[in-house]
């Protein structure tokens, strides 16, 4: 049996600029939440304010595990990442 493709990897953006990298069943709420974390990020001295940002899907949907190994690899690239 393949496994079930039904998770989406996506980058959280405001303009230009990666702030969140995640995996999602349902985008629309994954930005929604984020929209409403009332999070910013701070980036050559400016606040990014998150409620302006937005969700870009990264590749077609696939498989859970799949993603969060995409997610551990690319948390990285984050703009902001406090590790």
């Amino acid at each position: 049996m393949s496994p079930v493709l039904d998770t989406y990897k996506y980058w959280f953006k405001i303009g230009s600029l990666k702030v969140h990298c995640g995996v999602s069943s349902n985008l629309k709420k994954s930005e929604w939440c984020c929209k409403l974390s009332r999070r910013y990020t701070i980036h050559e001295g400016k606040r990014y304010y998150w409620k302006l940002g937005y969700i870009v899907q990264e590749g077609p949907p696939c498989s859970l595990q799949e993603a969060e190994e995409w997610e551990e690899k690319n948390k990285k690239l984050v703009i902001g990442n406090i590790e």
